[in-house]
């Protein structure tokens, strides 16, 4: 049998694990943290970059305060690598300076949010409660970061005077300090920093849709994306012609696919993995929900292999316009890391 063949076969076999969900409606559900994350990004953001680090400390059986060692926050980082946790932030290569030198880092923050638009990147950042928003001020003067005139103002390194930003992430450039809301703000850029705090302060973000905001729940780590991200980031256009002409073959076996309305890809406790995705209505979403689901089940060109060598599709499920995916990676797949990018024959439009 034909690999488009087999696939046909399979419809009826994955038809038969799709479940649908009751969605909750704003007065029964409770904001997840993720949720209210993503309502303080900049609006114009179109990609997302969750971890939740008082999660992920738990995940990997780390206790770190401000007073851990540099060592420990390496520790940090190297086990949640292993557990594909930390492929989405965007602090792990400045995490150890930051402890060290800046007064605060994934030891010590609740959780980071990192957002990109078509003109600036932020993060914004919660803190835990160990974070000594004190010992940030005192640190940032001696990293040399000129001080605000104001307790909410940036604090700006300079690259040619300031050493500190030849061994940190550009992001970490210029910051804002809420002690009162316990967050920070960061940014490569004025603007950027701008757009992260006024959202912060604002709170009403709106960029994914609500349905694929409470499918993907309360996940360790995530990547997300708007529809039109998704689809230009996940497509098969971005595999070698052979590898696209094999996955336009294999999307037509399994049947019609829509457009995206919005994507995630997140890590929950245990190494379980959950694929979100949205559609413009119900009745595409359940139509996806099997042609997704076979997808997900075959050959996996411009990655490679098949997705069954990465991971067991164990069901999939309809909430409103939402599609998840529930994935249990194989060992030593590192799905959230490897399909955050494409081409990914599933998420394809």
């Amino acid at each position: 049998m034909t690999i488009v063949g087999a696939l046909v076969a399979l419809v009826v076999l994955v038809t038969a694990v799709v479940v649908l969900v009751q969605s909750l409606g704003d007065d029964d559900a409770e904001r997840t943290r993720l949720a209210g994350a993503l309502a303080m990004a900049p609006a114009d953001s179109a990609r997302f970059s969750w971890t939740d680090w008082t999660a992920v400390r738990r995940e990997v059986g780390l206790d770190l305060d401000a007073a851990s060692p540099g060592s420990a926050v390496e520790d940090l980082l190297d086990r949640g690598f292993e557990d594909d946790l930390t492929s989405t932030s965007a602090l792990g290569a400045s995490a150890v300076v930051m402890q060290e030198r800046l007064g605060f880092s994934p030891a010590t923050l609740d959780w980071e949010l990192f957002s990109q638009g078509p003109t600036v990147a932020t993060l914004t950042m919660r803190a835990g409660p160990d974070l000594d928003f004190d010992r940030v001020i005192s640190s940032l003067r001696k990293a040399g970061y000129a001080e605000p005139d104001s307790p909410t103002g940036a604090w700006v390194a300079n690259p040619v005077e300031d050493q500190i930003t030849s061994i940190i992430s550009p992001e970490l450039t210029i910051i804002a300090l809420d002690s009162e809301a316990g967050l920070l703000f960061a940014s490569d850029s004025s603007a950027g920093l701008t757009a992260a705090v006024a959202a912060g302060e604002v709170a009403e973000t709106d960029a994914l849709p609500q349905d694929v905001v409470e499918a993907v729940g309360e996940p360790l780590s995530a990547s997300l994306a708007t529809g039109d991200q998704a689809c230009s980031a996940l497509a098969m256009a971005r595999a070698d012609a052979t590898d696209e002409d094999e996955g336009k073959a294999l999307v037509a076996a399994a049947g019609d696919v829509n457009p995206l309305t919005g994507f995630s890809i997140g890590a929950g406790p245990g190494g379980d993995v959950r694929v979100v995705m949205g559609f413009e209505s119900e009745e595409q979403a359940r139509t996806n929900a099997e042609t997704r689901a076979v997808l997900a089940t075959g050959p996996a060109p411009g990655q490679g292999g098949t997705f069954g060598e990465r991971f067991t599709l164990d069901r999939v499920s309809v909430t409103g316009q939402a599609v998840a995916l529930d994935l249990a990676p194989e060992p030593g797949a590192y799905v959230l890391s490897d399909l955050s990018n494409g081409p990914v024959l599933f998420a394809t439009c």
